[in-house]
């Protein structure tokens, strides 16, 4: 499995002031989402400070990037946006060089 995974998605979002128990919610609420993916390897939900959050996942190709894209997640996300995000979410495709997976 690690050697086929070659890309992800990195998302950054910043919360609203006071709307980050919110943001907290909803990301964990998108692990049930992810979860009936097959194409989506590994997907994580993260705090990168008290308002910067983050979602990192993988994928073994473009396929499974894109139909990921076009799912239940991205479109919560951008549903999501004005009410609890200060700014739209940064959504960056990436090349994933090294992977160590169980």
């Amino acid at each position: 499995m690690a050697g086929k995974v070659n890309l992800g998605l990195l998302v950054r979002l910043e919360a609203k002031p006071g709307k980050e128990a919110e943001v907290e919610q909803f990301l964990k609420s998108g692990l049930a989402i992810v979860q009936g993916e097959p194409a989506t390897v590994t997907w994580y939900a993260i705090r990168l400070s008290a308002t910067t959050f983050g979602i990192f996942d993988t994928f073994a190709g473009n396929s499974g990037r894109d139909a990921h894209l076009n799912v239940q997640v991205a479109a919560a996300l951008m549903a999501q946006a004005g009410d609890l995000f200060s700014k739209p979410p940064q959504i960056e495709k990436v090349d994933i060089l090294a992977a160590k997976l169980p």
